[in-house]
């Protein structure tokens, strides 16, 4: 492969879509970009205010590969399921687990005493605190918003919950006694704990999510094989141990590149039906599936 330097956009063999949801993303995907060049492989990012608009550039084909939260991967099925493929995901994206939270000196003992209390969660398009836990609510018969009241805390929507503000937010409504309960991701509960958001003995676990997994990069049926294999080869290559990339992969929170796994995503499903969160979608994904 030509590895000379080029400044027609042609060279790039693979266009990648992140989602702006923190400056560091540039500084990832800038460490990324080299780290593929140096390779033999051209890749160019183009970042997202949005997953919707993300999702929507990967179908109209403004981009090859698209770094997708776990909603902008079910959106992507509900677009079109035989044209999605997922390729990798980060060894930290599976078998993630949402607690919830009460404080310590709460009398509460299951999921079905909050019934006519108030829980806080992150945003409303978050995965892992909002949809997952909410769904997990209704299905010990407590339905959010009739049965209990809900406090969404809308840090950055659009973003599906990347940036931990809602989250955040959620645990400081239960430490001031705005919420009886308050969704977050396990591995965030520690840190708002060391942070001082939530301070140390003042909460504890109420319930706990199966495990569910988050994030993958989707790709279409359009994208050639070969393109698909030069991509995931050099980036399962990527090694914790190089100290050429690790500052990125610390970024990015992953010590390892894994092969995608969609089954992992059965909870999301569930919410999302539960909720009709794409209802429109599913009803023209419906429709489509009937026709053929």
């Amino acid at each position: 492969m030509n590895t000379s330097l080029q400044t027609d956009a042609s060279k790039y063999s693979v266009r990648v879509g992140a989602v702006a949801y923190d400056p560091k993303v540039v500084v990832i995907w800038e460490g990324f970009k080299h780290y593929f060049e140096k390779r033999g492989v051209y890749i160019d990012y183009l970042l997202f205010s949005n997953y919707d608009a993300q999702v929507d550039a990967l179908f109209s084909e403004q981009i090859d590969v698209a770094w997708n939260s776990p909603l902008a991967w079910i959106k992507s099925q509900l677009k079109s399921v035989r044209r999605c493929q997922a390729l990798a995901m980060r060894d930290t994206d599976r078998d993630l687990c949402t607690r919830i939270l009460i404080r310590k000196n709460s009398d509460l003992q299951t999921l079905r005493d909050l019934k006519g209390k108030i829980v806080a969660v992150g945003a409303s398009d978050s995965p892992q605190a909002t949809l997952i836990p909410l769904s997990m609510l209704a299905e010990h018969g407590i339905l959010p918003e009739t049965d209990c009241q809900v406090i969404y805390n809308e840090v950055m929507p659009g973003k599906h919950g990347d940036h931990v503000g809602g989250e955040r937010d959620a645990a400081r409504a239960l430490a001031a006694g705005v919420a009886d309960a308050a969704a977050v991701l396990d591995s965030n509960y520690n840190v708002f704990i060391n942070e001082g958001t939530l301070d140390p003995g003042t909460s504890r676990v109420l319930a706990t999510t199966p495990p569910y997994d988050h994030c993958n990069f989707t790709t279409l049926d359009t994208l050639s094989e070969g393109t698909k294999n030069q991509f995931t080869e050099v980036l399962f290559e990527m090694s914790f141990q190089d100290s050429e990339v690790r500052t990125f992969m610390e970024l990015e929170g992953l010590t390892k590149w894994l092969p995608a796994r969609t089954e992992g995503y059965k909870q999301l499903e569930k919410a999302v039906e539960r909720f009709r969160f794409y209802a429109q979608l599913d009803s023209k994904s419906a429709t489509a599936a009937s026709r053929s």
